[in-house]
């Protein structure tokens, strides 16, 4: 969501800073600011809102420094405001940065302990007070980065200034993207390519622990260990609508790689100094609301729908309270019960679908309290709700549903851990395992994705199939459901997800040799009995792809194929198992050669019944 800009050489500073963040205001934000160089000194502006305010507060100003820094701002920690927007600057240090620290409570209280003082709510504004002293303990200002980076855990997309190095910029990264762009005589970082496109096609991608000095003399690039490495720029001839896909061959792929940013967008800000309490205070349903409620109603339609059954298998887990689903489109025709002791939740990526929209009216004509869970600023749905949550995914252009159903599964999380929390039906410390598991999600997704190429090989195996069965059991099945659902979206096989216990009642005449059943197979309560749907298949000379826990070895003899998941909690199962199943829809249709990005007879907001 965040965008970051920075600049080395002989333009006018601000100006090449304002235009790159335009370039990226399509990421969504809600404030924004530069840092320039003026008679030696950091020259800071920023403001909440768009960037014509920030255009409007930088005016005719000129700096004379040849160096400066850009950054527009999603509110994650801290509420939308001036003092929280970027650049953050403690001492001789101004920083702008894109990712989450993970640690930066201890260390922010470490830092007040020594004196340090904060202005923000941000967790960056540690970064810049940790490099600053450093610097003050007689570092330089590359080794007082180096060591900072060495306290921090998380992911970081950084760009970093000091005064009295006003000729150098610092660039690092790890988890977050970021490019080093190499012009004639001048130098830029960014966090998406659009964004210095105009001045050059030569770009340096950075890898995860790599550190870049910028100056007017060039760059040099730095490993995880310090070492000087030599890193060929690479040129990329984009066309502008290539270039909004980063490089990627469609629009889908590329938001499939972006979910685990889209989950660190999504929680941050979002956890609380102590974890199992404070989660989601954009929303002010407290306890005593929350008593009077006797059941929860989960609306959606499409990949929101299979949202909304995993929610229901969290809502009733953590929170005790009955839950129900139901499709928006067949909601209001069936009379339903509602009245002030129901919370209906409506579930849309874009908040304008209209059946999800005539569900929610027709709850809140009935007395029901009303919550939207949903990806748009002020989006019907947004706007006509008692409550709004909104997942940070950013534009999502396929027409595919990826990573809105993922952070929508997040936030459902979440709202679990809140409800459960407030009504004492989860302990403190459960709480505590909880947000430090959905923590480490992130970083997970990014080894999920490694897999990509094997998972191309598997498609390329079974690519002539014309059926698939996808099975799961327990908070799994709608994963199944939402695996089968993206392969006939956008390959056009035809696929059905079942709840693994219901293929004895009629899935099992489909299989046979020519059938692959994709199988969720993770390690939990029910797994003895995915194994034994495996053998039922297997007895029946049909082909299995299992999805697999990394712990569970032994299955690859019992199968066909088997794409390892990373060990979790079983609750946070669906959010890992949900990016292979994408990947495989994918790469079949990528091998179909079917339009991926625009699947046939789709539409990517249903805004008509």
């Amino acid at each position: 969501m965040c965008g970051i800009v920075g600049y080395v050489g002989p333009r006018e500073t601000a100006k090449v800073l304002l235009g790159g963040l335009k370039r990226l205001e399509y990421r969504g934000y809600d404030s924004a600011g530069i840092a320039v160089f003026h008679k030696g000194k950091i020259e800071i502006r920023r403001n909440e809102g768009k960037l014509r305010k920030l255009e409007e507060l930088v005016g005719e100003e000129t700096f004379d420094g040849k160096i400066g820094i850009g950054h527009t701002r999603w509110a994650t920690h801290g509420r939308p405001s001036d003092e929280n927007a970027h650049p953050h600057k403690a001492g001789k240090v101004a920083v702008v940065h894109n990712g989450i620290i993970e640690n930066y409570l201890p260390l922010r209280e470490v830092l007040k302990k020594r004196g340090h003082r904060f202005t923000s709510e941000t967790d960056t504004e540690v970064i810049s007070h940790l490099i600053d002293e450093f610097i003050q303990e007689g570092a330089s200002f590359l080794d007082g980065v180096r060591l900072a980076l060495d306290k921090i855990r998380g992911s970081y997309a950084l760009g970093i200034l000091c005064e009295g190095d006003e000729h150098c910029l610092i660039a690092a990264k790890k988890e977050s993207p970021l490019v080093i762009g190499i012009g004639e005589e001048e130098y830029f970082i960014a966090s998406d390519i659009p964004a210095i496109l105009p001045y050059t096609r030569d770009f340096i991608f950075m890898e995860d622990g790599e550190v870049a000095v910028l100056s007017s003399q060039g760059v040099r690039c730095f490993d995880a260990k310090g070492d000087q490495i030599s890193k060929e720029p690479k040129r990329v001839n984009w066309t502008p609508l290539m270039a909004e896909k980063g490089g990627y061959k469609h629009f889908m792929l590329k938001e499939i790689f972006e979910q685990p940013r889209a989950v660190i967008d999504t929680i941050r800000g979002r956890l609380s100094e102590e974890p199992g309490s404070g989660i989601l205070e954009e929303i002010r349903i407290g306890r005593s609301l929350l008593e009077r409620i006797r059941r929860i109603c989960l609306i959606a339609c499409g990949t929101s729908y299979h949202a909304a059954l995993v929610g229901k298998f969290l809502l009733e887990e953590f929170c005790r309270i009955p839950v129900e689903v139901d499709i928006g489109s067949e909601f209001r025709y069936r009379n339903p019960i509602l009245g002030e002791d129901t919370l209906l939740v409506a579930i849309s990526q874009s908040g304008e679908t209209a059946d999800t929209l005539a569900a929610l009216r027709e709850g809140k004509r009935r007395g029901a309290m009303t919550l939207a869970i949903c990806n748009v600023v002020e989006s019907s749905l947004a706007r006509d709700s008692d409550h709004v949550i909104y997942t940070h995914a950013g534009p999502e252009i396929g027409v595919a549903s990826t990573k809105t159903f993922v952070t929508q599964l997040v936030i459902l999380f979440l709202l679990s851990l809140r409800f459960g929390g407030e009504l004492g039906q989860i302990t403190a410390e459960e709480g505590r395992r909880s947000i430090e598991a959905l923590v480490k999600i992130p970083h997970l997704m990014e080894e999920m994705l490694k897999s990509s190429k094997e998972i191309a090989e598997i498609a390329r195996k079974y690519l002539y199939a014309k059926d698939f069965l996808y099975l799961g059991r327990g908070i799994n099945y709608p994963i199944a459901l939402e695996g089968a659902l993206k392969l006939k979206e956008i390959s056009y096989i035809h696929a059905e997800g079942y709840p693994a216990g219901e293929m004895k009642h009629g899935p099992i005449a489909l299989i046979d040799r020519e059938m692959p059943v994709v199988v969720l197979a993770t390690r939990n309560g029910v797994y003895e009995k995915v194994l034994a749907n495996i053998e039922e298949v297997k007895a029946r000379e049909g082909k299995v792809i299992a999805l697999a826990s990394q712990s569970d070895q032994a299955i690859e003899k019992r199968v066909d194929d088997v794409i390892f998941i990373p060990d979790t909690l079983p609750s946070l199962s669906p959010i890992l198992l949900t990016l292979p199943l994408q990947l495989l829809a994918y790469h079949m249709a990528d091998l179909k050669g079917t339009d991926v990005d625009q699947p046939r007879n789709l539409a990517k907001s249903v805004t008509v019944e």
